[in-house]
């Protein structure tokens, strides 16, 4: 009847809860100084990075990874055992990466698209502009229009609605979108950009093990762009209990996952803000001019992903 305080083991975790516990950030509890995050084997990781990089210098490439060419002129590596999964390392420009990151904090979120600040707040406006400038807002649901959206979006949060306003994809995000999805697209169709989500990720952030199922033809792929501090993402099966491979998601770095992939549970676990390990160091280049202060002291600690989706 009630529920027990016993904290699970692991042997009665899921292989995939596991592995998100293997990888997440926790801190030494006895440190006297400032916090320090305890240490991670790494090992396992696939490293998509030092894979094409072999794959450029001597034409090996690990077991089970296969290189294919693309119409972009870059590599593309599928997995043998995840068909349908595809990784594009360094897809993006850098000039790509700082485009979508300031997209990502100043138009992404400006109203009629919906946040997750909607159910506290309303409709925010120029929410960068306000955190650049230090102001604090405090909560008001005054405004009839900002209720009835909120209740919308939470009694039917995995719905697309498509009656609710919208703003346009941009273009230029619409056609890189199509040209990353080519590998994956069937018969050389093209792929249709219909929907996009953006997640931010702060540091300690994770994205649990999911399913992203709610579109109508899972043979079209979800284009996934990665954008500031290095992650782990973790790839399972189509049962939680199936083991996850792990593997470093770079900034630029771009994802597919198309038929059987999308009954892959998959999620983040970790990013890494610390300098040593973020890989950010052409980000902190290209933003160093005093206006884009803003943009690197974001940048600094935080990941964004850009997941674009065809859902008819």
């Amino acid at each position: 009847m009630y529920g027990s305080d016993k904290v699970p083991d692991d042997s009665e975790r899921t292989a995939f809860r596991r592995a998100e516990k293997q990888y997440k950030l926790y801190y030494e509890s006895n440190s006297k100084k400032k916090k320090q995050p305890k240490h991670v084997d790494l090992s396992d990781v696939l490293d998509f990075k030092n894979i094409l990089e072999s794959s450029n210098n001597n034409g090996e490439i690990p077991p089970g990874i296969v290189a294919l060419s693309s119409n972009f002129g870059l590599p593309v590596f599928r997995l043998e055992n995840r068909p349908g999964f595809y990784f594009i390392p360094e897809a993006l420009s850098i000039e790509e990466q700082c485009r979508w990151i300031k997209e990502s904090l100043i138009s992404f979120p400006q109203p009629p698209n919906r946040t997750n600040h909607n159910a506290f707040y309303g409709r925010i406006h120029d929410l960068f502009s306000a955190a650049k400038e230090r102001k604090f807002l405090e909560s008001s649901k005054d405004d009839d229009d900002d209720t009835k959206e909120w209740k919308l979006v939470e009694e039917d949060q995995r719905n697309y609605d498509v009656s609710l306003a919208h703003n346009k994809i941009p273009d230029a995000l619409c056609e890189l979108a199509k040209r990353m999805a080519s590998p994956a697209m069937p018969n050389g169709e093209e792929f249709k950009p219909e929907a996009a989500i953006v997640n931010y990720f702060g540091l300690g952030d994770t994205l649990g093990g999911h399913l992203d199922d709610m579109e109508k033809d899972w043979s079209r792929p979800i284009v996934s762009m990665s954008l500031g501090c290095k992650a782990i993402f973790l790839l399972g099966g189509k049962s939680r209990e199936d083991p996850p491979l792990a593997m470093f998601l770079r900034s630029g770095d771009v994802v597919l996952m198309a038929g059987e992939a999308r009954e892959c549970y998959h999620g983040v676990p970790r990013i890494f803000t610390d300098k040593e390990n973020a890989d950010i160091s052409h980000l902190e280049l290209q933003f160093s001019q005093e206006e884009d202060c803003c943009f690197l002291e974001y940048i600094q600690t935080s990941r964004i992903n850009i997941n674009i989706r065809q859902v008819f």
